[in-house]
Formats: structure tokens, sequence, C-alpha cells
């Protein structure tokens, strides 16, 4: 009899691991990767420059706006930027070698340019990456969430969000910001990666308002150095979180990150998350993000990286 239970209770865990459906996200093994040759301006220097996106392998060169390629649903925050006639861009996310393929590192670092009596910007810039599209070019750093198209379609219900993962702390114990016009300031607390994982009910009313309700959330800060964990699983909580022992204030409120999408009208609007919805809705968009730095545009501590691969929904 003893022996029959050991065997039901080691085949118990096969039992339910036969039962989870892991579905792979479009590009999310991040193996392919366009490269963009960009050319700066010449009062600047004049160098190219590669910017790299998720999508099918190719190159493209010269100083086109991006759009997203081959069905890819990814975006990040390697911007071709064009200010007062300047060409500039910057990156912070990047293609590296894993495993005979490939990963993608989100770097928080300092961009600048320099030009005497036109223009002087500096300006902290973290890396991200997400599941969306971002218009370019950007034409300042005001209002830069306009830029982003935040969040896909998607009407199905995963019980968790799963990648690999690896973080590089800068050791700070505060971070900075630096918008590119004010004085760079200190913000206090020590920064951190995030993952963001919404889904969301959305509406659009006549005025091109869009309004969502918030179904399902994933938030996961990372605060400390870690080597590569394979297989990391974060739950999706339904319905309304805001009393559990796991919410977190900061990262899980309604609004949270500020986030744009694009209108029917074509125009970037804030989407105005205004409630929780009951746990058994189904969504309309998916909200997945990855970022090396907390605090939003223009905030961070240069240093701090995340490295992330094989991005699955678990159903």
């Amino acid at each position: 009899m003893k022996w029959m239970f050991g065997v039901l209770a080691m085949a118990f865990p096969l039992f339910m691991n036969a039962q989870e459906k892991v579905v792979p996200l479009k590009y999310g093994d991040m193996d392919q990767w366009i490269t963009r040759k960009i050319h700066e301006s010449g009062i600047i220097g004049g160098d190219t420059k590669l910017l790299y996106e998720v999508g099918p392998v190719k190159e493209l060169d010269g100083n086109t706006p991006y759009v997203n390629q081959g069905g890819s649903p990814w975006g990040n925050s390697n911007v071709m930027a064009k200010v007062m006639g300047i060409v500039k861009t910057n990156t912070s996310v990047y293609p590296e070698q894993r495993e005979g393929g490939y990963c993608a590192r989100l770097e928080t670092h300092i961009e600048s340019v320099k030009v005497l009596g036109v223009v002087n910007i500096t300006v902290l810039a973290s890396g991200s990456l997400f599941l969306g599209d971002m218009k370019e070019p950007i034409t300042g750093t005001k209002e830069g969430e306009k830029a982003l198209n935040m969040g896909v379609r998607f009407n199905s219900r995963p019980k968790a969000v799963r990648y690999d993962y690896k973080v590089k702390m800068s050791g700070e114990p505060n971070r900075i910001r630096q918008t590119g016009f004010s004085r760079k300031s200190t913000v206090p607390g020590q920064d951190c990666a995030i993952m963001t994982c919404l889904l969301q009910k959305r509406t659009e009313d006549a005025e091109g308002n869009i309004i969502a309700k918030r179904i399902g959330t994933a938030v996961i800060r990372y605060q400390q150095t870690e080597g590569w964990r394979n297989k990391a699983t974060y739950d999706i909580h339904y319905g309304d979180i805001s009393h559990t022992s796991y919410y977190d204030a900061e990262l899980m409120k309604l609004g949270v990150g500020n986030y744009h999408a694009r209108n029917s009208k074509g125009e970037s609007v804030l989407i105005q998350e205004n409630g929780w919805a009951d746990a058994d809705e189904t969504p309309t968009h998916l909200i997945l993000q990855f970022t090396s730095s907390l605090g939003g545009a223009f905030v961070g501590s240069p240093g701090n990286t995340l490295w992330v691969d094989n991005v699955c929904l678990v159903y």
C-alpha cells in the first residue's frame, strides 16, 4: 500500500504538468533581430549608429521612421530622434548571444547631445521592451510617453507569464532624474528592474478617449543582482487585488505607468484605467513590459541591466 501511495505521489505532479499549456509569444525567444543603420547629423559628428528591433532578421539602412516588421508585436526604447533638425539616436536594448541564440539586454545609461549655441541635452535613458510600438522620430523629451503605443489586442486568459532572466543592479542607493533641460536631481530609493503584465478591457468613447478596466495583474520588481534563472513563472491575478497581501500599491495601482495608446483616429491618448473588472471578464488588450529602471521616463540608475529571453504565457 505504501508503494501505491508513492507511485501516486510521483505521478500526480507529472499529471498536473501534462495539463499545462505553454504558448511562446511571437519572436519571444529573442533569437531574431532587425539591425537599423541610422546616420546622425553631421553637426554632432555624423556617425552611423545601430538600433535593434525584435523581428525578422534583416538590415535597414537609412533615417526612416521604424514600423514593426514581420508581424512582430514588440517595441522598445531604441529610437531615432530629430530635435531642432538634428538626427540623434538612443540605444538601450541590445541582442546578446546566449545558448546558441540570443536574448535581449536592457540597459540604463546616460545619453547626451551637445552643439555649442544650438542644443545641449543630457538625458537618462532606461532600457524598455514591450508589446506595442513606438512612433518615430522623437521630437523632444516632453511627454515622451505619447510616442508609445502600449499593448496589443488580446482576448484569452493565461494563468501566468514565464521567461528567463538575469539582473545586474547598479549598487547606487538612490536614483537620478535627468530630463534633458533641467538639472540632474536625486530621486530617493534604490533602482530596480520591473516586469509588468496587465490584462485590460478597453473601450473608446465618442471623443476618442480610451477607457480601461483592469482584469489581470502580474508585476515583479528585481532589486538584487542575480544570475540566469530559467522558466521563472509569475501568476496573473484576476479581478480586484487591491486588498490582497501581494498587492504592491506603487506598481500595481490603477493607471500605473502613465501608459498611452492610439485610438481609432490614430491619436495617442492616455489609457484611462479607472476600475477593476470582475475576475471572470475577458480582456481586449495585453500590456507586457520589461524595463531596466523604476520611476518612468528619465529616472533610474546608470548601470542597471536586465536580460530577458524565451517569453511565454502559461495556460
